[in-house]
């Protein structure tokens, strides 16, 4: 019981955590998406289940550590380009993400509506887990890679994945209830998604980008379209911009 008192492992502990959440925004950004999509009685249990599943996984590729840290040997080369298991996995998930997000996005602008399509709860339910699933792997390649490479005791990576998901679950909700609520917020999460797909194929081919990057603009972002929603609340009507011209 001598980690009970040892500060390494309590601030390896919140560091891990913390950043188990951030690196799980587009994680559950993308739930929210798929759940939504889904009858409105099936949403928190699938939502719930989602984030459970996000939970295993990430501990199953903890406990197989030896593995993920081979899929970063290259398996072949491609133009003097080192190709390994890793790189396969971020560029199909990269792709993954590109197309659903341009489907989810269609569908919003020019697709059927969904308040007539008619739901079909089993098999619905089942196709939203495989894509939960596939998100999940994605994912949670890189973090368990970054956890390693942060902690090396594996019940404090185990534990960290289990605080920051059971933060998610809480947060859950709220969350996929404000994405629906707000259609242009939808839209914009989707944006980021396709830019997060793109980050993934070039990290595939060696192209290192910082997610500081991509975090900053998404915050950015989410800031404005937060601004102008309570600018929308507090008019109740559309905001247009002066075109007079004074003198004139």
């Amino acid at each position: 019981m001598d980690w009970l008192t040892n500060p390494e492992i309590w601030v390896a502990f919140f560091t891990l955590t913390a950043l188990e959440i951030v690196l799980g925004i587009d994680n559950i950004i993308m739930i929210s998406i798929l759940v939504g999509r889904m009858p409105k009685d099936m949403q928190p249990r699938t939502r719930l289940f989602g984030l459970a599943l996000a939970m295993v996984t990430r501990i199953l590729l903890l406990l197989s550590i030896s593995w993920v840290m081979g899929l970063t040997v290259d398996l072949f080369h491609v133009f003097g380009q080192g190709i390994s298991g890793r790189d396969l996995i971020l560029f199909f998930g990269g792709l993954f993400l590109l197309w659903k997000s341009s489907t989810e996005i269609y569908h919003g602008l020019e697709g059927e509506d969904e308040a007539n399509e008619a739901p079909k709860s089993s098999g619905q339910f089942i196709a939203t887990i495989v894509q939960i699933a596939i998100i999940d792997i994605v994912f949670s390649l890189d973090s368990v890679i970054t956890a390693v490479g942060m902690v090396s005791h594996v019940p404090v990576m185990i534990a960290a994945i289990v605080a920051a998901v059971l933060v998610m679950m809480a947060a859950s909700g709220t969350i996929g209830t404000f994405i629906d609520r707000h259609p242009s917020l939808k839209l914009l999460a989707l944006s980021f998604l396709i830019v997060v797909g793109t980050v993934l194929i070039a990290e595939s081919f060696g192209v290192h980008v910082p997610k500081g990057y991509v975090y900053f603009a998404m915050a950015f972002s989410l800031a404005v379209e937060a601004l102008n929603i309570r600018m929308r609340r507090a008019r109740k009507e559309p905001v247009h911009l002066s075109k007079d011209i004074p003198g004139q």
